[in-house]
C-alpha cells in the first residue's frame, strides 16, 4: 500500500483555556509557513469576535504548517461539548490527535468527551502537557490521569502507548522531558513527534474519487462551501461530479473552485488528491456527511453521525412597548432569514416554525450553543425575545427519558458541603470524589440537564468564584418525576411606565436586589429586580419625590443607593421563569413578564390553577 509521506493530518483536542489556540499560534510562528514580515496576532485561529473575547473556540478551523518537507494539516476543535457535533466530523478527516492538557488542571470532562470520539475512530494520540512552567505544575500525576482516562475510555494497546511532549506554548518552548529546566526554546520536539508517530494518509489517487463533506462554510461570492477530506482519487477544477445526498438522491454539479489550506489562508488550487484536506464550491445545497464521486462510479462513504440537540428555546419577534427602538432587523421575515442562514453552517442546530408566524422553536446542544447564537444576532443588529431554555425529552424503548450530564467540579474544600447539598437538591448523584492536594477537591456527579439550568451563577457565588465547573452530555435516562432547579426567589415587577428614579430605587432596595440604574426607561411588566421572598412583587420604581415648599431638616442629606446588579445574557437566561421572556436588542438586555398587565397576569395564573 502506498502512503503520502509528505502530509500529516492531525486534530488538536483540549479543554477550554488549556492553551490549544496559543500552541497553534506558536507552531505557525516557528514553522516555515508565515513570511517573516507577517505579524501574527494573538489567538490567530479564533476568527470569531466572540471566540477572542471569551477565549473559547466555537467553530472548528483548519490551518496548515510547513515543516521541513512536510505539510501538517491542523484541525482546531471546539473545546466545549455544546459544539461536539463539529468534533465528531473532524475526527473523520484526520489520522491522529494532539491532546493538550494543562500541567496543573489535568483532564477535564470536555477533554473526555472529545477524546472518546477520537479513540472510537482508532486515531493515534500524542499528549502535550502544556503550561509546564506553572509553579503548581504536576506533570507526572497529569500523565497518570491521562493514562487512566485512556483506559476508562477503552483505548487499544497502541493508543495506550502514547508519546508525551512537555511544553509552554506561551513561551514557545517544548521538550520530551518533564523537567521544566530542560525546556528547549523551540517547537521542534512537537513537530518531530507528529512526523514520527502520526500515520501518513494512504495514497490511492489512481482510484475513483471519494470526497466527504465534514464542515460547511458560506461565502457571498461562491455560495456554500464544503470542507472535507479526499479519501480516494483526485478532484480537479471543472470536473463534472455527483454528490450522493443523505436522502439517497444523486445530484450532478461542476467543481467551480478548490481551496487548499496554507497557514491561516485558503489558497485556490487546481487539483487535490487522496489525503488532502480541501474546501470545494459549486454545489449550492451540499450538506455535511454527503459524498462527492465521479458520475460513472457512485459509491458513498458511511454517513457521519451528528449529535441530537438536548435543549430548546422559543425565539419570538419583540413585541414589548420598546420594540423597534434600538434594533435594525426587527421583523419576523428578517429573524427567520437569519435563523435559516445559521443552518447553512451549524448542523447541530434545529429551527422549527411554531403555530405562531412570529415564533420559532430553536434547539441546540446546550445553553452556551444557543447563547452564542443570540449574542451573534444581537451584535448584528437583530432585536428579539426568547423564552426560558428547556430540555428536550425523548422516548427510549417506550420510556420517557431526559438528558443527563456528567459534571466535574474543582473547589476549595471549605465549599464542598454546600456544593454537594445544592446539587443533591437538583437530583444529582455523586460518582467520585478525589482530594487533589493544596486544599482542593474534585467532585464528579451525574445530574439531570434541567437541574443544571441556571446553576452556574449560584455555584460561582457559593464558591466565592474559586470553583471551576464543567459538564458534558452523558446519556438519556428515565425522567425524574419532580420539580428540579428553577429560581427560588420571585421577581420585582414594575407596575408603571417611565424612568427609574433614585427615590423609588431606595425604597425598592429593601425588598430585594435591583437590576436597573436611575434614569433607565421602564415599562409596565418589566422585571426590575429579584425579590428576597419567593413570590413576585409589583413595585413602582418610577415614582419621583414630591416637592413641597416646606424646608426640611433632612434636606441636605445625600441619597445613597447600592450598585445595581446588571445581568449578562447568560445570567438573564438563567434567571428566566416559565412566564417570562428575555428581550434582546443590540443595546439592551431586559427581562419581562410574558403578560405585561398585572391584573391580566393574575387572571391567567388563576385559570392555570383551575386547569391543573
Amino acid at each position: 500500500m502506498k502512503y503520502r509521506e509528505d502530509i500529516r493530518n492531525v486534530a488538536i483536542i483540549a479543554h477550554v483555556d488549556h492553551g490549544k489556540t496559543t500552541l497553534v499560534d506558536e507552531m505557525l510562528k516557528q514553522s516555515d509557513t508565515l513570511d517573516s514580515h507577517v505579524q501574527l496576532q494573538e489567538r490567530a485561529m479564533d476568527s470569531n469576535a466572540l471566540e477572542k473575547e471569551r477565549g473559547i473556540t466555537i467553530l472548528a478551523k483548519n490551518t496548515a504548517v510547513n515543516y521541513k518537507d512536510y505539510k501538517i494539516n491542523i484541525m482546531d476543535t471546539p473545546g466545549h461539548a455544546d459544539f461536539g457535533g463539529e468534533v465528531e466530523r473532524i475526527m473523520k478527516m484526520v489520522d491522529g490527535v494532539l491532546l493538550v492538557v494543562d500541567a496543573y488542571e489535568g483532564t477535564m470532562p470536555q477533554t473526555r468527551f472529545v477524546l472518546k470520539k477520537a479513540l472510537e475512530q482508532h486515531l493515534t494520540p500524542i499528549v502535550v502537557v502544556n503550561k509546564i512552567d506553572k509553579p503548581s505544575a504536576r506533570p507526572e500525576e497529569v500523565v497518570d490521569e491521562v493514562l487512566e482516562l485512556f483506559i476508562e475510555l477503552g483505548a487499544d494497546d497502541d493508543q495506550l502507548d502514547f508519546p508525551v511532549v512537555y511544553a509552554s506554548a506561551i513561551n514557545g518552548t517544548s521538550s520530551l522531558s518533564d523537567d521544566p529546566t530542560s525546556q528547549e526554546s523551540t517547537m521542534v520536539p512537537i513537530f518531530d513527534t507528529i512526523i514520527e508517530k502520526i500515520p501518513a494518509p494512504v495514497d490511492n489517487s489512481d482510484e475513483p474519487l471519494q470526497f466527504q463533506v465534514s464542515l460547511l462554510d458560506y461565502n457571498d461570492y461562491v455560495g456554500r462551501i464544503g470542507i472535507g477530506r479526499v479519501f480516494r482519487g483526485k478532484m480537479k477544477v471543472g470536473d463534472q461530479v455527483s454528490v450522493m445526498k443523505l436522502d439517497g438522491s444523486i445530484k450532478n454539479f461542476r467543481v467551480t473552485k478548490i481551496f487548499g489550506f496554507f497557514g491561516l489562508q485558503r489558497l485556490e488550487v487546481q487539483e487535490a488528491q487522496a489525503g488532502d484536506l480541501i474546501a470545494v464550491s459549486g454545489m449550492e445545497d451540499i450538506f455535511v456527511g454527503e459524498t462527492v464521486t465521479p458520475i460513472d462510479h457512485q459509491e458513498a462513504l458511511p454517513v457521519l453521525h451528528i449529535d441530537e440537540p438536548t435543549l430548546q428555546m422559543t425565539f419570538l419577534v419583540n413585541n414589548s412597548p420598546f420594540a423597534g427602538r434600538e434594533g435594525k432587523y426587527v421583523t419576523s421575515r428578517k429573524i427567520e432569514e437569519r435563523l435559516m442562514s445559521e443552518l447553512h453552517t451549524d448542523v447541530s442546530l434545529r429551527v422549527e416554525q411554531t403555530d405562531s408566524p412570529d415564533a420559532w422553536t430553536v434547539s441546540g446542544r446546550g445553553e452556551l450553543h444557543l447563547s452564542i447564537l443570540i449574542e451573534n444576532m444581537r451584535r448584528e443588529g437583530y432585536e428579539l425575545q426568547v423564552s426560558r431554555p428547556e430540555v428536550i425529552e425523548k422516548i427510549v424503548d417506550g420510556v420517557k427519558c431526559e438528558p443527563f450530564e456528567r459534571v466535574q467540579i474543582d473547589t476549595p474544600e471549605e465549599y464542598m458541603g454546600s456544593v454537594i447539598e445544592a446539587l443533591g437538591q437538583r437530583k444529582a448523584e455523586m460518582q467520585d470524589m478525589v482530594h487533589s492536594g493544596n486544599g482542593q477537591i474534585r467532585l464528579v456527579f451525574l445530574a439531570p440537564a434541567r437541574g443544571l439550568l441556571g446553576f452556574t451563577t449560584e455555584f460561582l457565588s457559593m464558591t466565592r468564584g474559586y470553583g471551576i465547573m464543567s459538564h458534558t452530555f452523558d446519556q438519556y435516562l428515565p425522567v425524574i418525576q419532580s420539580v428540579i432547579g428553577g429560581r427560588r426567589n420571585g421577581a420585582l415587577v414594575s407596575v408603571d411606565a417611565g424612568k427609574a428614579t433614585m427615590y423609588s430605587i431606595m425604597s425598592v432596595e429593601e425588598r430585594g436586589t435591583v437590576f436597573v440604574e436611575p434614569g433607565t426607561e421602564i415599562y409596565e411588566g418589566m422585571i426590575v429586580g429579584e425579590n428576597s421572598r419567593d413570590k413576585d412583587l409589583g413595585v413602582n420604581i418610577t415614582k419621583a419625590k414630591q416637592m413641597t415648599n416646606v424646608r426640611s431638616a433632612n434636606k441636605d442629606q445625600t441619597s445613597v443607593i447600592k450598585k445595581p446588579r446588571i445581568l449578562t445574557l447568560e445570567e438573564s437566561l438563567e434567571f428566566l421563569n416559565d412566564d417570562e421572556y428575555c428581550e434582546i436588542t443590540p443595546e439592551t438586555i431586559r427581562l419581562r413578564k410574558q403578560i405585561l398587565n398585572k391584573s391580566e397576569r393574575e387572571k391567567a395564573a388563576k385559570k392555570r390553577k383551575v386547569a391543573e
